[in-house]
């Protein structure tokens, strides 16, 4: 099956994207890598008006450290900030969630952005970013704003972005030295989107920790929650199990609502331990 007839725009600005979008609105879609948008444009599950291929505009890949955050441009290939120093000081994190994202061919493709703007419930970027406290920056002629994940994300392929706006950056905290890390998934076959993931981040608090714990694919949308615990076995698991107790798994032919549950239980405490045991 081929797309719908629809009119390709390639702006050279971001002013001229920007522009297109409030000429077309809800009737716009933006296309980076282009590949989940391909898809349903193939199988016409997406009619838009117009398409709006943001990948001549150079700003939009650009990552930049300042203080206490790290930007990093929408059109940022994944490839690239997996290779980018900046990324791999700063947010490390990222860094191994995006090493399970596709296969390296689709790497070189895909953007950060795109993954975040695309809203599916099981993917890497938008876990990452929800588990590190990062925002979505949102940019249109009207302005920019920030979103948090929390009130970015509606649901699956949903999001909260006004017609005129594009997802322009993600900006993430950069981590303090001596901060642990672990994330995990599990999928049919490597490269396939999660069917559960969990990602963690630790560090030292006194005599404890401090953590925030992402999952995603149990729900709708990715989530994280933050609290204290021990490096005590059975404490971390009282902590994961608090967390996982409250969720209402997605149930459909991939894996069934307590399948999943499991998954979060299970991942999440894996996940988390790793983070502690990583502290410095």
């Amino acid at each position: 099956m081929k797309p719908a007839p629809f009119e390709y725009c390639r702006p050279d600005t971001l002013d001229e994207a920007l522009e297109l979008l409030t000429e077309f609105g809800d009737d716009a879609l933006v296309m980076s890598g282009g590949l989940s948008l391909g898809a349903l444009l193939n199988m016409r599950m997406v009619r838009p008006e117009a398409v709006i291929d943001i990948n001549r505009i150079a700003q939009l890949s650009q990552i930049e450290v300042a203080g206490d955050e790290i930007r990093i441009g929408a059109l940022a290939r994944q490839a690239d900030v997996l290779a980018s120093p900046d990324c791999q000081a700063a947010v490390p994190l990222l860094i191994e969630g995006l090493k399970n994202v596709g296969h390296y061919q689709t790497r070189s493709r895909g953007t950060v952005g795109g993954s975040v703007a695309h809203a599916d419930p099981s993917a890497e970027t938008p876990l990452c970013l929800t588990t590190l406290g990062g925002e979505i920056e949102l940019t249109s002629a009207r302005g920019v704003r920030r979103a948090k994940p929390e009130d970015f994300f509606a649901g699956a392929l949903m999001t909260e972005r006004e017609g005129d706006e594009m997802v322009s950056a993600l900006i993430l905290p950069v981590l303090a030295p001596g901060t642990g890390i672990g994330f995990e998934e599990i999928n049919e076959r490597h490269g396939d989107f999660a069917i559960v993931a969990a990602a963690a981040w630790a560090t030292r608090d006194g005599g404890g920790f401090r953590y925030s714990l992402g999952l995603g694919g149990a729900e709708d949308r990715p989530f994280a929650v933050q609290g204290n615990t021990s490096n005590d076995t059975s404490a971390i698991r009282e902590a994961v199990a608090e967390i996982v107790h409250d969720i209402e798994p997605l149930d459909d032919q991939r894996a069934s609502a307590s399948y999943r549950r499991h998954l979060a239980s299970y991942l999440g405490g894996r996940v988390l331990q790793q983070a502690i045991e990583a502290t410095a």
